[in-house]
């Protein structure tokens, strides 16, 4: 009976101790998640929020972001950049270059090609049991009266995108709604920047938050 109670008390010490796999969440982007992975970003800013919950030893953060990407980028470099790591969730948050730079540069992505190059980054995730979560862009220009140039396009490939993740049944974090939310609240003087970006478009420290708390609030309810 002794020798029984010893080595039950030895398996569940033995687990206690067990080290707990970490879920590996890849943020994969453009700038705006490039920039999120430096000090004060919001990749940054979900690690501190995690370890500040007590969930230090349940996730791994790794930002996989770069300048100028568009949808089809991320396809391209799925394999390499992200499931090579072997996440358990990948945070996918594009958009603003498929439709910025129609303008800027004459290089956007149409609506129908952006919808198919996403769908087919979700295909392969899901072959390889890897959740996608999902987000809008955000902003091209912070003035709350749908001036902004780009205003229409980004409400448009938004709508996609909620399309997408309702259709896959996969995590929204809805960027779009709140980041105009935010600037009817708070930006009175209808600024174009230095409200929730320094730019227009990459964020600033409340920026970062905003789109941290709405991330970080999808991720650990993820099971």
């Amino acid at each position: 009976m002794k020798k029984t109670v010893f080595i039950a008390a030895a398996i569940i010490c033995s687990l206690a101790f067990t080290i707990q796999k970490k879920t590996k969440v890849v943020f994969f982007g453009d700038s705006i998640t490039e920039l999120g992975a430096k000090p004060g970003g919001y990749v940054s800013r979900v690690d501190s929020m995690s370890k500040q919950e007590g969930k230090a030893q349940q996730y791994e953060f790794t930002g996989a972001g770069i300048s100028g990407n568009k949808v089809y980028d991320l396809y391209l470099r799925l394999e390499e950049d992200v499931l090579a790591k072997d996440p358990g969730i990948v945070v996918i948050y594009v958009g603003v270059n498929d439709v910025w730079h129609k303008t800027l540069t004459g290089t956007g992505t149409d609506p129908d090609k952006f919808e198919k190059f996403y769908q087919g980054i979700l295909n392969k995730l899901k072959a390889r049991n890897i959740i996608a979560v999902l987000c809008t862009p955000a902003v091209i220009g912070e003035k709350n009266d749908m001036s902004n140039p780009q205003d229409g396009d980004l409400n448009r490939y938004s709508n996609i995108i909620r399309s997408i993740a309702a259709r896959n049944g996969l995590p929204l974090v809805d960027l779009r709604k709140k980041f105009l939310d935010y600037l009817r609240e708070n930006n009175p003087q209808n600024k174009e920047k230095n409200i929730l970006t320094y730019d227009r478009v990459h964020m600033n420290e409340k920026g970062n938050q905003l789109i941290a708390d709405a991330m970080w609030g999808v991720i650990k309810e993820i099971k």
